[in-house]
């Protein structure tokens, strides 16, 4: 499904925030990228949806290089849940839903919000299948709650099908019993509609709960890679023992060898 076939992103100021990574990472699979602020794991994910462009290498997809030619085209297959959620406060949670569609709809019809009724019920279905109850349908965004907020933004993700959903720290807000709830829900409907899942996190325990697979990134370089059952309590202790001096060497390191 996914491929990281060596790929490195050096920044303008110099910053090597991922070097030298490869993964292939399947279809279906739940896969969690962990480690700490600064380890690489949002450029990592940015390099899937185009965002941030490898310096060198290349991200497959289905076999297929990612480029800018068919950037577009791709990005059509991948449902994004930010961090930020960026609802839309002011709509309706059964028309923030619908906004996930807004890139294959003309913009006439995005500006009417005029939806098929085809679309409305898939809308309704996938509210229901993250828990939220009808009555919420016609509610503006703005009135509810962080956890049924990041539901919303679930329902979103995968209103367009998509075949890959990249979720960045998608419970950073929220309480340790609304954390797993949500992590519950998207690993449920991943499950349902048989999406592939990268998930951004720090929370090492909803790590080991929820992933099928962990691949922990220390300085841009991938640390471990494997299942949860296989992370054992000293490489959890060092996926975060890493200070900001050693990662500061590194980054040096890495910047002599880029140079030379």
């Amino acid at each position: 499904m996914l491929a990281f076939d060596s790929v490195c992103r050096r920044f303008k100021d110099g910053t090597v925030a991922v070097k030298d990574v490869s993964l292939n990472i399947p279809q279906g699979e739940f896969c969690v990228l962990l480690g700490p602020s600064g380890a690489g794991k949002s450029t990592l994910m940015n390099m899937i949806n185009g965002v941030v462009e490898p310096t060198s290498g290349k991200v497959h997809f289905d076999g297929e290089p990612i480029t800018r030619s068919n950037l577009r085209q791709f990005q059509r297959h991948v449902g994004m849940i930010h961090q930020q959620l960026h609802l839309i406060p002011r709509l309706s949670v059964l028309h923030n839903v619908l906004s996930g569609l807004l890139p294959d709809k003309s913009l006439l019809r995005s500006l009417l919000k005029s939806f098929p009724k085809e679309d409305q019920l898939k809308a309704f279905e996938l509210l229901n299948e993250v828990g939220l109850e009808q009555k919420h349908l016609m509610r503006r965004a703005s009135e509810l709650s962080g956890g049924q907020q990041q539901r919303v933004a679930i329902a979103r993700a995968f209103v367009s099908s998509p075949k890959v959903v990249l979720a960045d720290e998608p419970v950073a807000s929220l309480d340790p019993a609304m954390s797993r709830s949500v992590l519950n829900s998207l690993k449920a409907a991943a499950k349902h509609h048989g999406a592939t899942v990268v998930c951004t996190l720090h929370q090492l325990d909803y790590a080991l709960e929820f992933a099928d697979r962990i691949v922990a990134l220390r300085a841009g370089e991938v640390f471990f890679d494997g299942s949860p059952a296989e992370l054992d309590n000293q490489t959890q202790r060092a996926i975060y023992a890493f200070t900001q001096t050693e990662g500061q060497e590194k980054s040096e390191l890495a910047l002599e060898e880029v140079a030379a």
